[in-house]
């Protein structure tokens, strides 16, 4: 049998290679929006809606991820999310619309599985000092996955073409079944009965809803991750058309930005373990991206070694919420119902990425610039900060 330490790292490493790769497929056409566009026959705008149906996917399956997980088990969902990247990786590389669509579909639903299965083997391996720190480690997965895409798919789209990028992309996920079916071979995963799919997601919703702190978390993953995903989607081509940027160079300071992004969390989530004040950080990384969202506008006034420090700083911040978000609702959550109030919780993040960019689109028709349009959102994440602020202090205060 494996040691405590042992399944701890054991599970982290899995968790975490499944959240980069999950994160790099999700946004594999936002770094060459452009180019990609053109084969499928769209604006390059328009690959916000293809975010945005990634997303809803993932919603529904995040809602249904609780009922699966306890029939199952944990890492057999983690494997079929996998396998369900594969095969979105390679309908999109048809680039037909249609089949595009079907392959997001398929990558959303991958997505939705897979973070409450990782949150149900992190869980039951942590120790509750760690929590914040660990599952930040995890979900620096998200920028690195995020970075991997913006450096690697500029490059083989000029070296053998996005589509066969892509195609040869597809190899990671079955690399990543086979080993976590050697690394967990161990486990327990008999299938066990469980109750129509129905009944299980209002359950996960009721364990939301009774919970004060929990209602809040779901308010602030949608409105963070419905920023978060904006910028993702829309930060290159911010560079490419209100600041003329080269593409190579925009995807590259898009990549540095995600790897900010990644060292953020783990910061963050160090520091909530430290101080014990989830909430409270919660609250700074909102007021902290709101300040970097607002100054946008403003970029192209400033050195260009302080436009790359605002970047960056904005990656920090706006990217470090989600491990500490995800730990404080284990945290809320009984040991054996982890998996459920996560893919209870989570539905709202999904939300939140579904309709952000989609949303964000909207409001770039209106204002026709995007500096400007991501200024006009910082109003989500200032929102999203004063709930966790409030939250914080009730608790403080009970």
């Amino acid at each position: 049998m494996s040691s405590p330490s042992h399944s701890l790292k054991q599970a982290l490493i899995s968790t975490t290679l499944v959240q980069v790769l999950a994160t790099a497929i999700a946004l594999a056409l936002t770094p060459i929006a452009p180019r990609a566009a053109h084969d499928f026959g769209i604006d390059p705008h328009y690959i916000g809606f293809q975010i945005s149906l990634i997303y809803c996917a993932g919603a529904f399956a995040s809602a249904a991820s609780g009922t699966l997980i306890h029939r199952h088990g944990a890492v057999a969902m983690e494997v079929l999310s996998l396998a369900l990247f594969g095969g979105g990786l390679l309908l999109l590389a048809t680039a037909r619309l249609p089949l595009g669509m079907l392959g997001s579909v398929l990558i959303g639903v991958g997505y939705g599985l897979q973070n409450p299965a990782s949150s149900q083997l992190l869980n039951q391996a942590c120790p509750p000092e760690k929590r914040s720190v660990v599952f930040s480690i995890k979900q620096a997965g998200v920028p690195l996955g995020a970075l991997l895409a913006s450096l690697a798919l500029p490059w083989l789209d000029g070296l053998i073409g996005w589509r066969l990028a892509l195609v040869i992309g597809a190899i990671g996920p079955v690399a990543l079944i086979l080993h976590i079916l050697r690394a967990h071979r161990h486990e327990a995963h008999r299938r066990r009965p469980g109750g129509a799919f129905l009944p299980g997601l209002i359950e996960e919703q009721r364990l939301v809803s009774r919970e004060p702190r929990l209602r809040v978390l779901a308010l602030l993953g949608l409105l963070y991750s419905a920023v978060q995903l904006s910028l993702s989607a829309y930060i290159v081509l911010m560079l490419v058309d209100n600041r003329g940027w080269p593409l190579v160079s925009a995807a590259a300071m898009g990549g540095l930005l995600q790897g900010f992004g990644a060292l953020g969390r783990v910061f963050w989530g160090w520091l909530a373990d430290r101080t014990r004040a989830g909430l409270a950080i919660l609250a700074l990384i909102g007021l902290g991206s709101s300040a970097a969202l607002v100054a946008l506008p403003l970029l192209g006034a400033l050195p260009a070694a302080l436009q790359g420090v605002l970047l960056c700083a904005l990656g920090f911040f706006l990217s470090g919420w989600n491990g500490v978000a995800m730990a404080e609702i284990a945290r809320s959550a009984p040991l054996a119902q982890t998996g459920r109030v996560m893919g209870g919780a989570l539905v709202y993040t999904f939300l939140g990425v579904m309709l952000g960019p989609a949303s964000f689109a909207f409001l770039y028709e209106a204002l026709g610039r995007y500096d400007s349009t991501f200024a006009a959102v910082a109003l989500a994440t200032t929102l999203g900060a004063l709930a966790a602020a409030w939250r914080h202090l009730a608790e403080r205060h009970a």
